[in-house]
């Protein structure tokens, strides 16, 4: 599974825990239903956000101009059954830009590299993005009872590989601080005070 050309994921960690609740406040109640499965108040959204556990678990996102989180991957890991569950959300306004099939294909870099044998995704039946970007990903789509299970057996050969990760993570550091480094020289400058 080749990487998507030119759009950074970055690896999020505890610090982006506000940024993570904002995109997903930020989403439309209907688009929050489906990522979800079932609707969802922001106080829900805000705690699932906080119990997100980063030691275990890993959380990609998309960044937009303005380092805003533009889309969301949950990578929830159980080391027990080797297997990982993928929550995705990408807000409307960056749609069809093929950020939401970046984050599942980082997220299955990742998963494949940890050595883990199976990523998992649910969702409603409802739901034809997350059934379209899992088709497209080669994961099997099973519809049953208005829900969705999609699964895709990881071979780390197949899906794997150090060397594509770290070059992920760097395109995604430079990104990350390129965007900075535009903010800051857009950032309106001070006059200096006259003694």
């Amino acid at each position: 599974m080749g990487s998507v050309q030119g759009i950074a994921v970055q690896r999020l960690n505890p610090r982006h825990r506000d940024d993570i609740a904002r995109h997903l406040l930020q989403l439309p109640a209907e688009d929050r239903r489906l990522r979800f499965g079932h609707q969802i108040r922001d106080a829900a959204v805000s705690a699932y956000a906080a119990g997100i556990d980063f030691a275990r678990d890993r959380v990609f996102g998309i960044q937009s101009a303005d380092l805003d989180l533009v889309g969301v991957a949950h990578l929830a890991l159980d080391p027990v059954q080797q297997a990982a569950e993928l929550g995705l959300s990408v807000h409307p306004s960056a749609r069809v830009r093929g950020y939401g099939f970046a984050l599942l294909q980082r997220s299955v870099l990742h998963a494949a590299n940890l050595g883990y044998r199976a990523l998992f995704m649910y969702c409603l039946a409802e739901n034809g993005i997350m059934l379209h970007l899992a088709e497209k990903a080669g994961l099997s789509v099973v519809i049953e009872a208005g829900e969705a299970d999609a699964r895709l057996k990881l071979d780390r050969s197949a899906h794997g590989g150090a060397f594509k990760e770290a070059m992920a993570d760097q395109f995604a550091l430079v990104d990350s601080l390129l965007k900075q480094q535009y903010l800051w020289l857009a950032a309106p400058k001070s006059e200096p005070v006259a003694f």
